[in-house]
């Protein structure tokens, strides 16, 4: 099993409204010994208020990453996972922040990171942005007034994850290597997998491939478009399928293709 590490957390800023928030957002981030920072479309960035309000955290903010798009800024990641205090119309897998800290160190993504998206200060993600996520966190704040700005979510997240990482590295050091007889020596902890988990990106590119023959063969109208993609979203991202699975998909869907291009000019 690859285990998780504080270096492969991605903390992603969805267009942050505000540099401050960005600074306080690194600051909260490097008290936890996270320093990948994504910063997707911000309105100002670099900016000197961003560098003031990271006191000692100005590395962090210095090599924050910019990106245009947030499908840029995850494209890599062997998991997204994003952040929101609100219902859907169709229900995702969701988690306490600390239920997903738990997952997180049994989670086996061959050494891709994972993206940990927060929305704008004003209005969180969109529905689109959560529709790339594995699974939805939610803090389990007060809930006559569950409201906390930027940094401080980031740092109750950071906070979680570094205990949850902590515990584990701690209980691997510890671990007796050679369980005694009639000890159950198959903790209930993923296996070492044959494939790397799927990225972002090829997760994206199948839906894409999946809309266009589901248009090709009119399952599915890209014009009145309902919830089929939506609900093939959530499916895919609760198996967590492997870059192989994901090809043999896309194997299938190019192979109806060819079928419909021979039907549809079968003199071609």
């Amino acid at each position: 099993m690859t285990r998780v590490h504080a270096k492969d957390i991605r903390i992603v800023l969805v267009e942050p409204s505000h540099p401050g928030n960005i600074g306080g957002a690194a600051r909260a981030m490097k008290t936890m010994g996270v320093a990948d920072l994504g910063i997707v479309d911000p309105l100002r960035f670099p900016d000197p208020q961003a560098v003031w309000r990271a006191a000692g955290a100005v590395d962090v903010v210095n090599g924050a990453r910019v990106f245009g798009h947030l499908d840029d800024a995850i494209a890599d990641c062997g998991w997204v996972v994003g952040t929101s205090a609100r219902s859907r119309r169709v229900p995702w897998p969701v988690a306490t922040v600390g239920e997903f800290a738990e997952r997180l160190v049994r989670e086996d993504l061959g050494g891709k990171p994972v993206a940990i998206l927060f929305g704008r200060e004003d209005r969180g993600l969109t529905n689109d942005e959560l529709e790339c996520c594995n699974l939805h966190v939610m803090i389990p704040a007060n809930p006559e007034y569950p409201s906390l700005n930027l940094a401080m979510a980031v740092q109750v997240v950071c906070y979680e994850v570094r205990r949850a990482l902590t515990r584990d590295n701690t209980a691997a050091a510890t671990a007796d290597p050679s369980p005694a007889a009639g000890e159950n020596s198959q903790p209930d902890l993923p296996t070492d997998w044959d494939r790397s988990p799927a990225t972002a990106a090829d997760l994206a590119a199948l839906y894409r491939h999946f809309g266009q023959v589901l248009s090709a063969i009119e399952f599915h109208d890209p014009k009145n478009p309902r919830l089929t993609m939506t609900r093939l979203r959530r499916m895919f991202a609760r198996i967590h399928p492997d870059q192989t699975e994901v090809a043999i998909l896309r194997g299938v869907l190019t192979r109806i293709e060819r079928i419909l291009a021979r039907t549809t000019n079968p003199h071609g």
